[in-house]
């Protein structure tokens, strides 16, 4: 556990991505199993501690910290884990346990008797090792090393591809002790025939001016390109699952989709809300993500479609290796025969030519659904990853607005230092309204400065927020507006992300939110 702990701290401290894989190598290396295996699971966000609960946290610091001061100190922190660590009474520094002693005692002692177990570690642990643990315990573990970032430091230490992590990913478990076998050679690859896996997906690039020469119908097929989340929907005799496209299994949010699924074989698709042919935006798509149980309610309220516009597998047979064209008629041939509920094949644009192109992708404009069309050469195989040339995605142009910086929060990682969460509003009379947040779109050198001014223009503080001076402008870019009953302002962007930052503009000159409604007056 010591060792765990030290490597999430340096991890937290290191700001460069090269530092963190440099540590993560080092780890993997250097630490037997199956600890390592279970400190990969408990950074990649993918082990469970189901009693290890927030709740019971509290309770423990409640009962040995005066309340005042912990509300004082947890406004001041604003995050409890870092409150908790430093409050715990006593210093401890005594004998602890190894990683994969704890994890056991975690996931097995009986739910009434973990906080009398969770309590003796706290007392035998410095503030570093409590808040490790704290943090691998209520599964809120931020340290700016995301699961796919995991998974390319796993493809570097076995000198591996990322697809090849990624195909064996979900068919292995902690701690991982086949996989590590496999990655220092010490063992063939995992078999995983006997698990649903996900298979990495093809990706496209964004089409540049320079590219427009190779587009031609002679070549290439357009589709739509739609505002969902990409999903692959995997049927086989084992089962059903609903994976993202970083391979995130999501099927326990939308058990209507796995229902549904008649066939067996895998498809890549977008995941959108709305019956029929009306669909509804991506903010409608929102309210039922991260749901673990929806309510019955909830999915009548949002019901879920489908559009499929690849196949990869179908009865077993491996198909990516087909050229797009054959691999659509397969899937049309399918979808024709099964029928399958909420499920329709993307449609194909027609052109004759670029400019005709340009008009067809102009239609997208102020739709709440479409963002622009995607070109696929209709010889390209599905190859994972995102190669130069098979496919290209071509995106509307973004909508932009001058908006006021109005909040300013402590990022994250790297970022830890720097205040890099921006809330932003526009003008209603003579008040200003929230419409988003947004954390990138700026430079290092931009962050630096922004930091600078928030620092010397606070008016207020909010834990780890601060209110600031109604002075600074952003030019903030996004896809699409939705009205939104969440907000106080009535608006919901999406995609927000900071284009540039106006220091010229004085706040006065912002938009005003006739801006968002004149757009929505385009849907």
């Amino acid at each position: 556990m010591k060792r765990f702990s030290a490597l999430l701290e340096s991890l937290y401290y290191e700001h460069s991505n090269l530092g963190k894989e440099k540590l993560l190598c080092e780890y993997f290396a250097n630490t037997p199993d199956p600890d390592r295996g279970y400190a990969l699971a408990i950074i990649a966000g993918s082990l469970e501690l189901k009693h290890f609960k927030r709740g019971m946290v509290l309770d423990l610091i409640r009962q040995r910290v005066d309340p005042t001061l912990l509300e004082m100190s947890y406004d001041y922190v604003g995050e409890l884990s870092e409150t908790v660590a430093h409050l715990w009474p006593g210093r401890g520094e005594g004998q602890l346990p190894l990683l994969h002693q704890v994890v056991d005692r975690l996931q097995n002692t009986p739910k009434e008797h973990l906080p009398e177990y969770v309590t003796g570690l706290l007392d035998d642990m410095t503030s570093p090792q409590r808040w490790a643990l704290l943090k691998m315990g209520t599964g809120s573990l931020r340290i700016g090393v995301s699961a796919r970032f995991v998974k390319q430091v796993l493809a570097k230490f076995g000198g591996k591809s990322i697809e090849d992590i990624e195909s064996l990913w979900h068919g292995v478990e902690a701690p991982y002790q086949s996989l590590f076998a496999w990655l220092e050679g010490k063992a063939e690859a995992p078999t995983v025939t006997e698990k649903l896996t996900f298979t990495p997906v093809m990706l496209a690039h964004a089409l540049e001016e320079e590219h427009y020469k190779r587009i031609s119908p002679a070549d290439y097929a357009a589709e739509w390109k739609y505002d969902g989340i990409r999903v692959q929907l995997v049927s086989n005799h084992l089962g059903k699952a609903l994976f993202t496209r970083t391979g995130d299994d999501i099927g326990h949010a939308f058990p209507e989709v796995l229902l549904r699924m008649n066939f067996h074989g895998t498809v890549d698709g977008e995941l959108l809300v709305g019956t029929g042919e009306d669909l509804g935006s991506f903010n409608e798509l929102q309210q039922r993500l991260g749901r673990k149980a929806p309510s019955k309610a909830l999915i009548e309220k949002y019901p879920t479609r489908i559009v499929v516009y690849d196949l990869l597998n179908l009865e077993g047979e491996d198909v990516r290796g087909l050229p797009y064209t054959e691999r659509r008629r397969l899937l049309q041939n399918i979808v024709d025969e099964k029928r399958p509920e909420a499920m329709k094949l993307s449609p194909q644009v027609e052109f004759t030519d670029l400019e005709d192109l340009m008009r067809k992708r102009a239609e997208c404009e102020g739709n709440s659904y479409l963002e622009g069309l995607m070109l696929k050469k209709k010889d390209s195989t599905y190859v994972a990853g995102r190669p130069t040339g098979p496919w290209w995605k071509w995106k509307i142009d973004p909508r932009l607005v001058d908006a006021v910086l109005m909040y300013a929060q402590r990022g994250s990682g790297k970022r830890s230092s720097y205040y890099s969460d921006y809330t932003f509003g526009l003008w209603k009379d003579d008040q200003l309204l929230p419409i988003g947040k947004a954390y990138f779109g700026f430079t290092d050198e931009e962050l630096k400065q922004i930091d600078k001014w928030v620092r010397h223009h606070t008016t207020n503080t909010f834990g780890p927020v601060r209110e600031v001076d109604k002075e600074l402008v952003f030019e903030v870019a996004f896809d699409a507006v939705h009205r939104s009953t969440r907000h106080k302002s009535g608006y919901a962007l999406r995609f927000p992300r900071i284009n540039r930052i106006r220091w010229d503009k004085p706040a006065h000159e912002a938009d005003c939110m006739q801006a968002l409604e004149s757009l929505l007056a385009t849907h």
